[in-house]
């Protein structure tokens, strides 16, 4: 079973995207979805410093065109049109936090277009939220998981992502987390991470109203799928529910660690992450050692991709 992936916040470069307009019809899809969302994709993912891109209200809409187009290109075609014995290829998608919104769209729950609205209102929201107080994230790298958490939960902080393969993310004010920097937890080192705010905590209630209302007219569709949920690593078959755990998992956090071990569950021997690859794919060479990895970086990495891909279908 080959499960297909998208990245998360944090994951974005200057220049992304840069090699993909290369491609016949890229351009013109990134024009149509910029349009619909008032935003420069275009620009943001080919021009634009690492600052401006670091923009909360920037980086989701521009993570979510970026899975998307790549999938795109991976399945030659937008995958709801593609035939059954090909959709059969993927038997699950997921995504890390924001990347749920792409996956969302890939498993046919919400329409490309759909997705990239609501990522733009939920982007815009949370940057809103961050910016009430300093805060932020890091991430928590080795040491004991519950020694790591009663660690975070003495200084205040939250396990926003709870990533597995050693991996936790803490998020909390600029203060909580100077204190995480002073005093590790044991055996443990401490990274920052290059995000504008604690994302799925507390911190981000106030986005949720904007979220609900974006997704107030949508209908969304059933699953093409497996749909496997942030919110506590299940499959999700409803897609309802697949929708109100978007809204949910803005303050809730990430439970990437219960996804690989849904995965794992599931007989899954192979996993591709989509454009700007590496992440998910560097959390399962520990998590899921046993299972095929490839993570999509650039046009160049589309044929392997697409053998890996092609031998699921076959099988």
């Amino acid at each position: 079973m080959l499960v297909l992936v998208a990245p998360g916040q944090g994951a974005q470069k200057p220049g992304l995207l840069t090699p993909w307009l290369e491609l016949p019809g890229a351009a013109d899809r990134l024009a149509q979805w910029s349009a619909a969302i008032d935003l420069d994709l275009v620009h943001y993912g080919t021009e634009a410093d690492a600052d401006a891109i670091r923009d909360t209200a920037v980086a989701q809409p521009l993570l979510v065109a970026t899975a998307l187009l790549s999938a795109y290109e991976l399945l030659e075609g937008e995958p709801t049109e593609q035939a059954p014995g090909k959709a059969a290829g993927i038997g699950a998608f997921a995504g890390h936090s924001v990347g749920e919104l792409a996956a969302a769209a890939l498993a046919g729950v919400l329409t490309p277009v759909e997705a990239l609205r609501v990522v733009r209102a939920r982007g815009t929201a949370m940057a809103e939220a961050a910016a009430v107080s300093e805060t932020g994230m890091s991430a928590v790298l080795g040491g004991d998981p519950e020694t790591v958490t009663a660690h975070l939960d003495k200084l205040g902080l939250t396990p926003a992502n709870m990533n597995g393969a050693g991996q936790i993310v803490a998020a909390g004010t600029a203060e909580q987390l100077a204190a995480l920097a002073e005093n590790n937890p044991e055996r443990a080192r401490v990274r920052p991470l290059q995000v504008a705010g604690a994302f799925h905590t507390d911190h981000m209630a106030s986005a949720l109203p904007a979220v609900e209302a974006a997704v107030g007219d949508i209908t969304p569709g059933t699953p093409l799928s497996r749909y496997v949920s942030n919110y506590d690593g299940r499959v999700v078959d409803s897609g309802p529910e697949v929708v109100h755990r978007l809204v949910r998992q803005v303050s809730a956090p990430v439970r990437w660690d219960l996804c690989m071990d849904t995965f794992q569950e599931l007989g899954a021997t192979a996993l591709i992450e989509l454009c700007p690859g590496g992440t998910l794919t560097g959390l399962a060479k520990r998590a899921l050692p046993d299972v095929e990895r490839l993570a999509l970086k650039s046009p160049d990495d589309l044929a392997a991709a697409r053998e890996l891909l092609a031998a699921h279908i076959r099988a």
